[in-house]
């Protein structure tokens, strides 16, 4: 896809620190990457990065890589990480269907967060919590699988429920109004901010199944 609304953003991207240009020559050395042993954790369609931000903020002995299909998506959450010194975050831009040519069980666990709900029924098959994208993340977790999900969308919610549960996985949580859980910790993005102030609530998931 060709880079929009940014200017200079191909040398942004190359010359960021966060950005991995080659990540399939990390597969299964991930580790090495951040030269620890820490725990890795994937967030799938980062967006802007507010999320990633706050989660590496929030816990500097934890690793994340933010996944994008697009580089002009990527770019945007390139450019406020360019900003920060967060040496436990990267970011790659690849699709989601792929990971498993770039993970070898090195993944502790999946982070989605309001992705796209692909609404029309023939698209179904796109969705990221789809069976075809759930056997793909059992290759890249390293133990037990762990999938947490944010949506304010009815059918990508419902839906997930129903693939999950197909699938073996078991709920940890399921919060219906995630902004009335006072007691849960929650890094908000940006769009979450957006439609939760126009009246939407916001749905959280949080499922795993054993290795």
């Amino acid at each position: 896809m060709r880079l929009r609304n940014v200017k200079d953003a191909d040398e942004i991207l190359e010359k960021s620190i966060y950005v991995i240009g080659d990540p399939k020559s990390f597969r299964g050395k991930w580790a090495d990457v951040f030269s620890n042993d820490n725990p890795i954790f994937l967030e799938i369609g980062m967006g802007k990065g507010d999320f990633i931000k706050g989660m590496a903020e929030a816990h500097p002995d934890w690793n994340f890589i933010g996944v994008e299909k697009y580089e002009s998506v990527l770019v945007r959450g390139v450019q406020k990480l360019d900003k920060l010194n967060l040496p436990n975050v990267r970011v790659i831009a690849v699709d989601a269907i792929d990971l498993s040519e770039y993970f070898d069980r090195e993944i502790e666990g999946i982070y989605l967060n309001f992705s796209d709900p692909w609404p029309k029924k023939r698209h179904h098959k796109r969705r990221l919590t789809y069976v075809d994208f759930l056997e793909v993340y059992d290759r890249v977790f390293c133990g037990d699988a762990r999938i947490i999900m944010k949506t304010d969308n009815d059918s990508l919610f419902e839906s997930t429920l129903v693939s999950l549960n197909n699938y073996g996985y078991t709920f940890d949580k399921v919060i219906l109004d995630l902004w009335n859980h006072e007691e849960m910790f929650n890094v908000k993005t940006e769009y979450e901010i957006k439609f939760s102030n126009k009246g939407f609530k916001i749905k959280y998931i949080e499922a795993s199944k054993k290795k």
